[in-house]
């Protein structure tokens, strides 16, 4: 019943039109399908989350942006996003891998590993990060890229599988020093 109510309120909050009113509310609904949402977020639908009913591995923080179409693969392990947080359209968590082994019996066979997105970090359109990745905080994926490694805190990545590009220069606030 609980994996039924999960895919009911997640189909509503993905119904709902895209107009202000609802961006800035359908968290509501996202939160009571199980979707641990620490306060208030902009999420656009649809979410996209695999296999349905495991919605309670998604932890989102506060004044976090997810574009249109995400996709959160988590039947095992978690998945994290910090705080004001900014994921384009078409994003991939993927938490789950299958193993190159392969038993007649048992198949594959797979691996669940969290995804963890710190604080501040910014994805590009169509990333997808695979399983056991931690983005660092203050990081920019650029569009596209394949995130198979974890990503260092304030540096750009970009490409097939993701590689740095550059670090992000801080501004420093002279009232500050």
């Amino acid at each position: 019943m609980k994996t039924f109510f999960s895919i009911l309120v997640i189909g509503i909050a993905n119904f709902l039109p895209r107009v202000n009113f609802f961006n800035h509310r359908r968290y509501v609904l996202l939160r009571l399908a199980g979707i641990n949402i620490k306060g208030k977020s902009m999420i656009l639908p649809p979410i996209i989350v695999a296999p349905s009913g495991r919605s309670n591995n998604i932890f989102i923080g506060k004044n976090t942006f997810i574009n249109m179409t995400c996709r959160f693969a988590c039947p095992g392990a978690k998945i994290i996003i910090g705080d004001d947080v900014a994921i384009g359209p078409n994003v991939s968590f993927e938490t789950v891998n299958h193993g190159l082994l392969h038993d007649k019996v048992k198949g594959r066979g797979t691996i669940n590993k969290p995804i963890t997105v710190e604080n501040k970090a910014w994805i590009g359109a169509g990333v997808i990060i695979l399983q056991g990745v931690t983005i660092g905080e203050g990081a920019v994926i650029c569009a596209g890229a394949v995130v198979t490694k974890d990503i260092d805190a304030y540096c750009v990545y970009g490409g097939v599988p993701a590689k740095k590009i550059k670090e992000i220069e801080l501004e420093t606030n002279e009232k500050d020093i």
